[in-house]
C-alpha cells in the first residue's frame, strides 16, 4: 500500500500544464459516471460552515477545481452565489452547460494558481471582478480537487480569499469500487494485462480510505490557517452498468496514464470476467466525506 502522503506528492508533482489537460479526453465520462455527493453530506457541510440558504443576500462561495460541476450544481440549486474555477477547458464547458440556468454561478476556465485573489480573475475573456469580491468569500469549496493544488498555494491563498471566520469546505468522493470478493476474481486480469496499476487503484478497504481522510484533516490544522475542524463521512452503495463501470475506471488517473492499447486490452479482460460474475449490474460502494474548518483571524 502506498502511503497517503506519497499519493499527494504524486498529484502535486504534476505541473500546471499537465493538470489543465489531464481530464480533457474523458471529461464527458467524468460528468456522466463520477459519483455524486449525497444530499446529507452537502447539508452537513453547509451547517458546519454556517452558511444560510435563507439569507436575503446569498452567501458567496469560491469553488476550486469544479470539474464538470458535480458539486457546483447542488450548491447552485440552494441559491448560493458561486465563482467556480476549473483549469480544464472541456470540463469547464460542461460545467457552464450544467449550471446555465443559475445566474448566480460563474464558471471560469482558470486555475486557482493563476486566479488573482485581489482582483478576482486574470481571465483574458472577461473583465475582472470588482476588487472587494476577492477577499470576501463566505466559503471556499473544493470537491475532490484540493489535493491537486500545492499546499503552499492552497492554504495561504484560500485564507486570503475568505472573509473573517469564513469556512474551508472540502468534499471527497472515493471512486466506487467492487467488493473485495469480486476484486479477488479480477486480480489475475490486472496481473496479466496491466500489472503497473498500483494495488490502491484496484481495490482499497473502506477502513483504509477513512484512515487516509483522518490524516488529511490533520494537515488542514497543521497549515496554521484554520481551526475548528469538523470531519464527517458516509459509506454509499450504488449500482453501475458494466459500461458505466468501465467508463468510471477511464476517469481515474492510474488508468489515464496507461497507453491506449493496454487500457483497451485491460477493459476487455475486465468486461469478460465481470460479465461472468455480475452480468450487467455491478454493486459498488464509495466513501463520501467532508472536512470543514474555520479561518483563523
Amino acid at each position: 500500500m502506498q502511503d497517503w502522503s506519497q499519493l499527494l506528492k504524486d498529484f502535486h508533482g504534476k505541473d500546471l500544464a499537465q493538470r489543465k489537460t489531464w481530464y480533457g479526453e474523458i471529461a464527458e465520462n467524468y460528468n456522466r459516471v463520477r459519483p455524486r455527493y449525497p444530499a446529507a453530506i452537502i447539508a452537513r457541510a453547509i451547517e458546519h460552515a454556517n452558511l444560510s440558504t435563507h439569507a436575503s443576500v446569498p452567501a458567496k462561495i469560491l469553488e476550486l477545481g469544479c470539474g464538470p460541476g458535480i458539486a457546483t450544481l447542488p450548491f447552485a440549486q440552494l441559491g448560493f452565489s458561486m465563482v467556480s474555477l476549473e483549469p480544464n477547458l472541456e470540463a469547464s464547458q460542461i460545467a457552464k452547460e450544467n449550471c446555465a440556468q443559475y445566474p448566480n454561478v460563474e464558471i471560469q476556465n482558470i486555475s486557482f494558481e493563476e486566479w488573482e485573489v485581489e482582483s478576482g480573475s486574470m481571465h483574458p475573456d472577461r473583465e475582472a471582478f470588482p476588487k472587494e469580491i476577492g477577499n470576501r468569500f463566505d466559503a471556499v469549496l473544493a470537491a475532490t480537487s484540493w489535493h491537486w493544488i500545492p499546499p503552499e498555494v492552497a492554504y495561504p491563498k484560500t485564507w486570503t480569499a475568505l472573509k473573517e471566520k469564513g469556512a474551508l469546505i472540502l468534499l471527497w468522493n472515493t471512486p466506487p469500487q467492487l467488493s473485495y470478493e469480486i476484486y479477488q476474481d479480477l486480480d489475475r486480469v490486472y496481473q496479466n494485462l496491466a500489472p503497473s496499476i498500483p494495488p490502491y487503484a484496484r481495490y482499497e478497504p473502506v477502513e483504509t480510505q477513512i484512515d487516509h481522510f483522518g490524516k488529511f484533516g490533520q494537515g488542514i490544522l497543521d497549515s496554521g490557517r484554520f481551526t475548528n475542524l469538523v470531519y464527517d463521512k458516509l459509506v454509499c452503495e450504488v449500482t453501475y452498468s458494466l459500461d458505466d463501470y468501465l467508463a468510471l475506471l477511464s476517469t481515474l488517473s492510474a488508468y489515464i496514464v496507461l497507453d491506449p492499447e493496454t487500457r483497451n486490452t485491460l477493459f476487455e479482460g475486465l468486461r469478460a470476467e465481470l460479465e461472468k460474475i455480475c452480468g450487467d449490474r455491478l454493486p459498488l460502494s464509495y466513501v463520501s466525506a467532508l472536512h470543514v474548518a474555520q479561518k483563523i483571524g
